[in-house]
């Protein structure tokens, strides 16, 4: 399958809304990544569900016309629109969190967000300056506010929030065990046209930056589950047979340090 896969850089001059890649729509089947993880976003936009014992959790959410695809990729593993009680906040930007309020609507989940997100996911608008304009989705409240280091839990499964902010005030990492592996849900650390020097609504935007480079790059990661997918190649390791083949110990840093090589504040 031929796929559009994106720099770090190529997503610091990412246009707005009406001019998205095709790939972040574009149906694909679900799969099975580890454990209890599941992937069952677009080609381009990766979302993830994890099943437990007292239903599933959601991991970012798509673009705004994505929320049916993404409930019959639920249905398709196995999980019916009840049965999703969970959604977790990557960060506030249109092509990760504008189904979020469909799928609210639709399944009854719970929205988990970060304080700094939060402004940003109810009023469905870019916050921060920057040079694609602020671009806007659908509105959503937030259910649960999640602080930095704090566990959410479901069934069987924890999944703990990392702060770490610069791509939006909230972005928040995501990471649980599988077995003895690490699992890292990260947030973007690319600039995504922000605006780094005299940001107005944002001022300690470099510093943010600069703090989650040095916290993700600190994280143990065996297993890396980016929202951009071509990041950490995940849709690549699915199709070379997945199980071991997402164990990539070098993407997490590999990551970091492209987006530390992109940042020019």
């Amino acid at each position: 399958m031929k796929r559009l896969l994106l720099t770090a850089a190529a997503l610091t001059a990412m246009p707005a809304l009406a001019e998205s890649p095709a790939s972040w729509s574009k149906p694909i089947k679900p799969f099975h990544i580890a454990g209890p993880i599941w992937y069952v976003g677009t080609e381009g936009l990766a979302v993830y569900a994890i099943k437990t014992d007292a239903g599933a959790i959601l991991v970012s959410s798509g673009l705004a016309q994505s929320a049916g695809l993404i409930e019959r990729n639920l249905r398709a593993i196995g999980v019916g629109p009840g049965q999703l009680k969970l959604m977790l906040n990557s960060h506030a930007h249109f092509d990760h969190a504008a189904a979020f309020a469909q799928l609210r609507r639709d399944t009854g989940a719970r929205l988990v967000s970060s304080a700094a997100d939060a402004g940003a996911l109810g009023a469905g608008r870019h916050e921060a300056d920057n040079e694609n304009g602020h671009t806007r989705f659908p509105a959503v409240p937030v259910d649960r506010v999640v602080r930095d280091g704090e566990t959410v839990r479901l069934g069987n499964v924890g999944i703990t929030a990392t702060l770490t902010p610069g791509h939006t005030p909230g972005c928040t990492t995501w990471s649980m065990p599988v077995g003895k592996l690490h699992v890292v849900f990260p947030c973007s650390l690319t600039v995504a046209g922000n605006v780094l020097k005299g940001n107005r609504a944002y001022p300690n935007i470099v510093a943010d930056y600069r703090k989650s480079f040095a916290r993700i790059g600190a994280m143990p990661a065996d297993i890396v589950l980016p929202m951009h997918p071509e990041f950490a190649d995940v849709l690549e390791h699915e199709a070379r047979g997945g199980g071991a083949a997402f164990i990539d110990r070098k993407a997490l840093p590999k990551i970091v340090a492209e987006a530390r090589s992109d940042f020019h504040p």
